[in-house]
C-alpha cells in the first residue's frame, strides 16, 4: 500500500496520475519529471544560498569556477525551458 502523501490516499493518487497522463501523454511524463527534479534542485540550492547570505555576501566569496558552473547550469535550464516551450521532444 502506498504511504499517504499530504493526506492523499492511493485512490486519489491514481486519479491524479490518470489525469496527468490524459493531459500530457505518457511520453511527456518522464520529461516533466526531469524538469521538475531540476527545478527542485535549483530551488533547494537557491534557498541554501539565501541561508548562507546571512553569514556573508555570497557573490563576493564565489570563485570563478563556481560562477562558471552556475552560468552553465543556467544556460542548460534556459535551453530546456525553451525546448519545452516549443514542444520539442528531443
Amino acid at each position: 500500500m502506498l504511504p499517504l502523501v499530504a493526506g492523499l490516499g492511493t485512490t486519489e493518487l491514481l486519479i491524479i496520475l490518470a489525469v496527468l497522463i490524459l493531459l500530457f501523454g505518457a511520453s511527456k511524463l518522464p520529461e516533466l519529471a526531469r524538469g521538475s527534479g531540476r527545478a527542485l534542485r535549483i530551488f533547494k540550492a537557491e534557498t541554501k544560498g539565501l541561508m548562507d547570505d546571512d553569514d556573508a555576501d555570497s557573490d563576493a566569496t564565489k570563485t570563478t569556477e563556481q560562477r562558471e558552473i552556475e552560468a552553465r547550469q543556467q544556460a542548460q535550464l534556459d535551453t530546456e525551458t525553451e525546448r519545452q516551450r516549443r514542444g520539442d521532444t528531443a
